[in-house]
C-alpha cells in the first residue's frame, strides 16, 4: 500500500548537493582546458565549455522533469526502456558514425548521441524490475541465467561496435546480483575466469596450460584424498613426454612442445575419467570438465585478443601488463597524464595555470583524462577533495539503497552505485597508469552531453524513488 507524502521534504538534498558540486567542478576544469583569451565570445558554441554549460542546464531541466513524473512510472517503464535501449544499440550498428575506431555514435546535425550510455540506465531499470518481481530468487539457476542475460545482452551488442570499455562496465552489475542473493561460488567462478584471462594475456599458452594441469592434478589428489595420485600423474606425463620426444628424434615426427604437453595432459585426463567411472566420484568429473573448459578458454582469449580488440587496445593492455614499452606511442597519454598530475604538487599550479593543459600535451584532456587537469591545476589537495566528494556520494548511495522499503528501489540504487563506482575507479586508475586506457568518462566531470545526461538521469531517478520511500507502509 502507498500513502501520500511530501516529496520535497523527503528528497535527499545532500546527494543533490554532491551532484551539483561535481558538475560545477567538472565545468571549471573543462573551462581551464579549453579557455583561450583570443577565442572570442564566451557564448560561441564552438567552445567546449560553452557546450558543456548548455548540457548542464539541459541536464538540470531533465532532473526537474524526473521529479515531476510519478515514481511508479519508472517501474512500469523499466522493460519498455530496456527494449528501446536495445533498439538504439541495433540502430547504431547500422547508421552509426565511427569515432576513434568505434561505431558508437548517432550524429544528428550538430548533436551526437552515444546510445551505450543511455543503455546502462535502461539495463539497471530492467534488472531491478526483474529481480523485484514476485518469487524471483537468485538461488535458482533459471533466474541467474535470465539476470545475466539482461545484463550481458546489451554488452554483447556494444562489443560489436566495438566499444570494449563500455562492455566491461556492465560486468560490475554483478555487485547488484550478489547483493540480491547470487551464490558466492558464481562470483568466484567469474573472478577465476577474469584471473585466467589476465594470465593468458601475460603468459604464453604453454605456461598457462602447464599451470592449469598442475592445479588440476593437485585438486584431483585433494578430492581423492590420495597424495600418491600426484606421483602417478607425473609418472604418466613423464612416460608420454619421453615417448613423444623419442619419436621426434628417431622418426620423421615433429611434435611441438605445446602439442606434446596437450597429448600428455590428454592421457592424464583419460586416465582420470576412467578412475571417476570406476570410483563414481562426481568431484573428479567436475575437476576434469573445468580443466577442459579452461584449456579451451585459452584459445578463446587468444582469438578475442588478436581478432576482436583493436590494435591500439591490444597495445594498451600489453603496456599495462609490462609486456611492451611504447613511451612515445600508446604509452604517451598515460605518461603525459602522470607528468601533469605530478607537476601539480601539493596545492597545484593554480586555476588556468596548467602548462601541460595549456600546451595540450595530454590528448582527450576534456574527456577521458580530465582528472590530470585536476591534478595539475588543483594539486594533491584538489585531487583528494574530488576523491572525497566521489567517495561521499558512493557512501551516501549505499545508505539510501539500504533504507529503501521497495525492493525495486534498493536494487536500482545498487545498480547506480555500481556503475558510478566503476567509472570513478577505472577512469582515475587510467590517468595514473593503474588500468589500461579503455575510454570511459569520469562521471559528471568529463565533457560530453551523452554521458552527463545518462549519469544525471540515472542518479535522479534513484533520488526520485528515494523521495517516495515512506509511501510504502511495509
Amino acid at each position: 500500500m502507498r500513502r501520500q507524502i511530501d516529496i520535497i521534504a523527503n528528497t535527499d538534498w545532500l546527494t543533490i548537493f554532491l551532484y551539483l558540486a561535481l558538475v560545477a567542478f567538472g565545468w571549471l576544469n573543462i573551462f581551464a582546458v579549453n579557455y583561450e583569451p583570443e577565442s572570442g565570445s564566451f557564448f560561441r558554441l564552438e567552445n567546449r565549455y560553452t557546450m558543456q554549460l548548455a548540457w548542464i542546464l539541459l541536464s538540470l531541466i531533465v532532473a526537474v522533469l524526473i521529479f515531476i513524473i510519478d515514481s511508479r512510472f519508472y517501474i512500469y517503464f523499466a522493460y519498455p526502456s530496456y527494449a528501446l535501449g536495445i533498439f538504439m544499440l541495433l540502430i547504431v550498428l547500422v547508421i552509426g558514425t565511427v569515432v576513434h575506431s568505434s561505431k558508437s555514435w548517432i550524429v544528428l546535425g550538430p548533436v551526437s548521441i552515444q546510445p551505450s550510455e543511455f543503455a546502462k540506465v535502461a539495463t539497471i531499470l530492467a534488472i531491478a524490475r526483474f529481480l523485484s518481481s514476485y518469487n524471483i530468487k537468485l538461488s535458482r539457476f533459471r533466474n541467474i541465467v535470465i539476470s545475466l542475460g539482461i545484463i550481458f545482452f546489451p554488452a554483447a551488442l556494444i562489443a560489436l561496435q566495438p566499444d570494449i570499455g563500455s562492455v566491461i562496465v556492465y560486468g560490475v552489475l554483478l555487485i547488484v546480483l550478489y547483493r540480491e542473493g547470487l551464490p558466492g561460488w558464481v562470483i568466484l567462478v567469474l573472478l577465476a575466469i577474469g584471473g585466467l584471462f589476465l594470465g593468458i594475456l601475460a603468459f604464453s599458452q604453454f605456461i598457462m596450460v602447464t599451470i592449469l594441469g598442475i592445479l588440476a592434478i593437485l585438486a584431483f589428489a585433494f578430492v581423492t584424498k590420495r597424495i600418491i595420485n600426484i606421483f602417478w600423474a607425473l609418472i604418466t606425463a613423464s612416460i608420454v613426454v619421453t615417448a613423444l620426444l623419442l619419436l621426434n628424434r628417431f622418426t620423421f615426427m615433429n611434435f611441438s612442445n605445446y602439442l606434446i604437453l596437450l597429448i600428455a595432459l590428454g592421457v592424464i585426463i583419460f586416465a582420470a575419467f576412467i578412475y571417476a567411472i570406476v570410483k563414481k566420484n562426481k568431484m573428479v568429473y567436475l575437476i576434469l570438465i573445468m580443466l577442459i573448459l579452461s584449456v579451451g578458454f585459452t584459445y578463446t582469449v587468444d582469438h578475442l585478443f588478436n581478432n576482436v580488440l583493436k590494435e591500439h587496445q591490444r597495445h594498451r593492455v600489453n603496456v599495462m601488463l609490462g609486456l611492451e614499452s611504447d613511451p612515445y606511442g600508446y604509452e604517451y597519454n598515460v605518461r603525459q597524464s602522470k607528468i601533469a598530475i605530478g607537476s601539480g604538487g601539493f596545492s597545484g599550479k593554480g586555476f588556468l595555470q596548467g602548462t601541460q593543459t595549456k600546451f595540450r600535451f595530454v590528448p582527450e584532456q576534456s574527456t577521458d583524462f580530465i582528472f590530470c587537469t585536476v591534478g595539475e591545476e588543483w594539486g594533491f589537495l584538489g585531487s583528494f577533495g574530488l576523491v572525497i566528494m566521489y567517495v561521499g556520494l558512493l557512501i551516501r548511495l549505499i545508505v539510501l539503497s539500504e533504507r529503501q522499503r521497495s525492493s525495486f528501489s534498493r536494487i536500482y540504487g545498487y545498480g547506480v552505485l555500481s556503475i558510478l563506482f566503476f567509472h570513478f575507479a577505472i577512469n582515475i586508475g587510467m590517468t595514473i597508469g593503474l588500468f589500461p586506457v579503455i575510454g570511459i568518462p569520469l562521471p559528471f566531470l568529463s565533457y560530453g552531453g551523452s554521458s552527463l545526461f545518462a549519469f544525471t538521469i540515472m542518479l535522479f531517478i534513484f533520488i526520485r524513488l528515494d523521495s517516495t520511500r515512506k509511501a510504502y507502509l511495509v
